[in-house]
């Protein structure tokens, strides 16, 4: 089981770069300065962001060997990563390229074009013996944030719905969809949709979260 990481190097300086914004000189102290960003390089992952899935699968003991997993907003591949590690076939797709990883196969495209769910459902018939259902439906996309919280909440949930419009069509019986999402969670309106459509619904904040990072993560386990 992996710990979560509970010290770090003493804090590393980030000298001043001519041209370097102030944000981005804050981003990048806080990424020399994270443990999960060298538990990462150490453990092999893409990035950090490998750990929460890591953190909710150990809460909620999700993947399981041969199961179908999509992963929608996968780069640069830590969550599909994760999976093929504990034997799960894995169909991945983002808008950047990604590097291939073994037993998983990858698409960049984006996922509001129409063709993308015809196309996922394609790769799932193709290495699943013509079956083009899911056990599990996997959505880490988030939009460019515009700094405006309710803009950005509302951007994000559009793509929290898309995602699970799709894997209400491809979820096997007891199915399990999860979705990142930010400020309150999955709104009323989805929220009681999820809950209709599934025997168990929650939000989980896992370790690898930054504390000041306002997502969360819905989880919905239990397709009817």
């Amino acid at each position: 089981m992996a710990k979560k990481p509970t010290s770090r190097d003493p804090a590393k300086r980030v000298k001043t770069a001519k041209g370097r914004t102030t944000s981005s000189t804050k981003w990048l102290k806080r990424q020399l300065n994270d443990p999960y960003v060298t538990k990462a390089q150490m453990e092999g992952y893409r990035g950090r962001a490998a750990f929460k899935l890591v953190e909710i699968n150990e809460k909620l003991d999700i993947l399981k060997p041969n199961m179908m997993v999509v992963d929608l907003g996968a780069a640069p591949g830590g969550w599909c990563q994760v999976a093929a590690q504990k034997g799960c076939k894995v169909v991945g797709l983002d808008l950047l390229p990604m590097d291939p990883i073994e037993n998983t196969t990858l698409f960049q495209m984006d996922f509001m074009d129409d063709e993308a769910p015809e196309v996922l459902k394609n790769a799932m018939a193709d290495i699943n013996d013509g079956d083009e259902r899911a056990d599990l439906v996997m959505s880490d996309m988030a939009p460019n944030t515009t700094g405006h919280k309710n803009t950005d909440h509302l951007r994000i949930m559009a793509l929290v719905e898309l995602a699970y419009h799709f894997a209400r069509e491809v979820l096997k019986p007891d199915g399990t969809f999860i979705a990142k999402v930010r400020q309150g969670g999955a709104e009323n309106d989805l929220l009681a949709q999820m809950k209709k459509d599934f025997k168990t619904v929650k939000h989980i904040k896992p370790p690898a979260s930054r504390p000041e990072s306002s997502e969360t993560y819905v989880i919905a386990l239990g397709f009817r």
